[in-house]
C-alpha cells in the first residue's frame, strides 16, 4: 500500500484514558466490540465485578448506561449500530431509568468524606430525575430529594418506583475506592469505620433494601477487590460475583487476536510503520498474561496499556519512551502499603509485615499454586490463599495453568513484574533495610547498556549491602540474591530484565537486553548467579560452574537472531552470604 496523507489522517482516533462509550461512537474512534457480553450478563440482576485498574470497567459501566437508559433509546442506533449487541438486541434495551455513580471521584479524607459522598449522590439523582421528568414530576422529586441522607431519598426513590413500576437500573463504579485508600493510608480503624457501621454500609444496606421491595430491577457494581464487599456482607449480600466465571474471562481485556486485527487496521491505514510481528512483541511481553477464571482457555491484554503503546505510535511514530505508563505505576503504588509495610500506629518506624514475606516468595519463585477465593474480609488477609487471590484480584499475579483444580499463579508480564520489584524496593528503603543512590545508579546501567561498563553496577550495590547492616538477614539463598539484583536492575528503564530465560538447554539467572539499542544501547548481559553460605571457601568452583554455564547460555542461536545487534557478554557473580566476592565476564565464542 502506498502511503499517503489521507490514509494517514483516516485512521481512527486511539481513544486512551477514555471512559465515555457515547463519546466513542460519536467521534468514531478505535473499539474493540465487547457488547456481547451485555446478553451473557443480563439473567444476572444484581451482579459485581472484580477487575484489576486500567482495565476499562469505566467504559463497560458507560456502555451499560448507554444501552440501558430508557432517555437513550432514540439514540440507539447511532450509539450501537454494527456491534453484536446492536445486531440482535435484548428485550431489556432502553427500559430503565438509571442511577449511575462513581466513586472513584473521592480520596480518603476522613472528616468531609460523608458530606461529600452525600453532595456527590443528591447532584446525580437530581439528574437522573430531571432526565426523567414524564416519571418523575416535580413534587415527586421534590419529595424524593427532601430527606437529608442520601440512603433517605433512595428510599423515596424505590418506594416511589415500586408503587409506579418503574424500573430502575443501578450502575456503581469503583465501589471500593476510598475504602481502599482508607485502608492503605490510614489503617484499619479509619477502614472499619466505614464497613462496619459507617454511612457506606448503611448505603449498601438501603440498596439491598430497594432490590427486595422491587423499585431496583437490576443492579451492576465494580472494583478492585474483594475485601470490602465482604466487610458490607450483613449489609450487602445479593449481588453475585461474576468475576471468576470463565465466560466472563474476555469482557474486559483485548484478545491476542484483537489486539493483532488493531495493529493490522492501522498498518493497513499507514498509520503504522513497523512490523505487526514485531509490535506484538513487545505489547505481549509487557501488557499480556492475564487469565481471570480457572476455565478460561486464553489471556487477554491490559486494555489501558495497549491503548497507551498505539497512542504514541500511530501515525508511524516510534512508540513510547516509558514502556509502562506512569498512570500505571501512580495507581499501583497506592496499593503498596496493602502489601508490604506494617501501619500499626504503635511502631514509630514501620516494618514489613507477613504479607511482604509472601510477596518475596512469589517473585523469586515466580510461581505460586493456591486457590483463589471469592471473597474475604479484612481480618482474615493475612492467611496465605487470601493475601495470594487479593494478588490475583490486582492483577499483580495471574493464573498461567490449573493443576487438579487448583491454579497456579505466575506475575503476567514485565510491567507487573517491575511494579512488584518496586514494591521490593519501597519496602526496603521505608523500614531502612536499604537504599542506594538512584541517580549514581541510573547514570552507571546507562552506561552498563551503552559502553559494557558492567563492573561499576555490582560494586555499588555491593558497597550499599556492606554499608546497611538489616538487608543482610535477607541475602540468604540464590533466589533471595537473584530477585534482589532483578529489583535494582529494573529500576530504570535501560534494559529488559528477564529472569529464568530459557538459553542454550539451561536457564540462565538474569537475562539483560537494551530497551533502546536505537540510542546506541547495545550491550547486553546473561547473569549466573552463585551463592554459598558464609562458611563456604569452594569459590573457585563455584566460578567454574558459572562461567561453563555461561557459554552454553552465549551460544544460543535464538538470543542471536532475535538481538542480532546486540553484543551479549556473560557474567559470573558469587556471593558468599551476603558479600560479593567474585565477578568475571566471560565472552562469547
Amino acid at each position: 500500500m502506498v502511503k499517503g496523507v489521507n490514509a494517514v489522517a483516516a485512521f481512527p482516533p486511539i481513544p486512551y484514558g477514555w471512559s465515555d462509550f457515547a463519546a466513542m461512537r460519536r467521534e468514531r474512534t478505535l473499539y474493540v466490540d465487547k457488547t456481547r457480553f451485555v446478553r451473557l450478563l443480563e439473567p444476572e440482576r444484581y451482579a459485581f465485578l472484580i477487575r484489576p485498574r486500567r482495565f476499562g470497567k469505566s467504559c463497560w459501566l458507560s456502555l451499560l448506561e448507554n444501552y440501558y437508559d430508557r432517555g437513550r433509546a432514540h439514540r440507539f442506533d447511532e450509539l450501537f449500530a454494527d456491534t453484536d449487541i446492536g445486531r440482535a438486541p435484548t428485550a431489556q434495551r432502553n427500559r430503565f431509568m438509571v442511577l449511575r455513580l462513581d466513586l472513584s471521584a473521592f480520596d480518603d479524607t476522613r472528616e468531609t468524606l460523608r458530606d461529600r459522598f452525600e453532595t456527590y449522590c443528591h447532584t446525580r439523582l437530581r439528574g437522573a430525575l430531571e432526565r426523567n421528568p414524564e416519571l418523575f414530576g416535580p413534587q415527586v422529586a421534590q419529595r424524593i430529594l427532601a430527606p437529608d441522607s442520601i440512603d433517605g431519598k433512595l428510599n423515596e426513590l424505590f418506594e416511589h418506583a415500586a408503587t409506579q413500576r418503574i424500573a430502575l437500573c443501578i450502575l456503581i463504579d469503583e465501589y471500593d475506592n476510598f475504602a481502599n485508600s482508607a485502608l492503605a493510608l490510614r489503617g484499619a480503624e479509619a477502614y472499619a469505620s466505614l464497613t462496619q457501621g459507617g454511612f457506606f454500609r448503611s448505603f449498601f444496606a438501603t440498596l439491598k433494601a430497594g432490590t427486595a421491595g422491587g423499585g431496583v430491577e437490576r443492579l451492576f457494581v465494580t472494583g478492585v477487590s474483594p475485601i470490602t464487599m465482604d466487610d458490607l456482607t450483613s449489609g450487602f449480600n445479593i449481588a453475585s460475583n461474576v468475576s471468576l466465571l470463565p465466560e466472563l474471562n474476555e469482557l474486559l481485556g483485548f484478545t491476542q487476536r484483537e489486539v493483532r486485527e488493531l495493529l493490522e487496521t492501522y498498518r493497513a491505514q499507514g498509520a503504522l510503520d513497523r512490523d505487526v510481528d514485531e509490535v506484538m512483541g513487545v505489547l505481549g511481553e509487557w501488557y499480556n498474561g492475564y487469565r481471570f477464571a480457572k476455565g478460561a482457555q486464553e489471556d487477554v491484554y491490559n486494555t489501558d496499556m495497549v491503548l497507551y503503546y498505539l497512542k504514541h505510535s500511530v501515525p508511524n511514530k516510534a512508540g513510547p519512551d516509558e514502556l509502562i505508563d506512569r498512570n500505571v505505576r501512580i495507581d499501583y503504588a497506592k496499593l503498596r502499603h496493602l502489601l508490604v509495610v506494617n501501619q500499626e500506629a504503635s511502631r514509630s518506624v514501620p516494618a514489613l509485615n507477613g504479607n511482604f514475606d509472601l510477596l518475596r516468595g512469589v517473585i523469586e519463585d515466580g510461581q505460586v499454586d493456591t486457590p483463589i477465593e471469592s471473597g474475604f474480609p479484612l481480618e482474615r488477609l493475612h492467611r496465605r490463599e487470601n493475601f495470594l487471590s487479593l494478588l490475583h484480584y490486582f492483577g499483580l499475579l495471574s493464573i498461567q495453568s490449573v493443576r487438579e483444580g487448583v491454579p497456579r499463579l505466575g506475575i503476567p508480564n514485565q510491567t507487573v513484574k517491575r511494579l512488584m520489584y518496586g514494591y521490593l524496593r519501597d519496602a526496603y528503603e521505608e523500614t531502612g533495610l536499604f537504599a542506594v543512590d538512584v541517580f549514581a545508579f541510573e547514570r552507571l546501567v546507562r552506561q552498563m547498556a551503552s559502553h559494557g561498563a558492567w563492573r561499576l553496577v555490582f560494586e555499588l550495590l555491593a558497597e550499599a549491602i556492606e554499608e546497611r547492616t538489616g538487608i543482610r538477614d535477607y541475602m540468604r539463598g540464590e533466589k533471595v540474591v537473584q530477585a534482589f539484583l532483578a529489583a535494582y536492575l529494573s529500576l530504570t528503564d535501560h534494559f529488559l530484565v528477564q529472569t529464568e530465560r530459557e538459553l542454550g538447554k539451561g536457564f540462565a539467572d538474569i537475562c539483560l537486553t537494551p530497551l533502546r539499542p536505537q540510542l546506541g544501547m547495545t550491550h547486553g548481559y546473561v547473569i549466573e548467579l552463585k551463592y554459598r553460605t558464609r562458611g563456604d571457601t569452594h569459590i573457585e568452583v563455584a566460578t567454574a560452574e558459572a562461567k561453563a554455564q555461561l557459554q552454553r547460555y552465549l551460544s544460543d542461536e535464538a538470543l542471536r537472531r532475535e538481538h542480532p545487534s546486540i553484543a551479549f557478554r556473560g557474567l559470573a557473580l558469587v556471593f558468599r552470604g551476603w558479600q560479593l566476592v567474585h565477578c568475571e565476564v566471560v565472552e562469547a565464542t
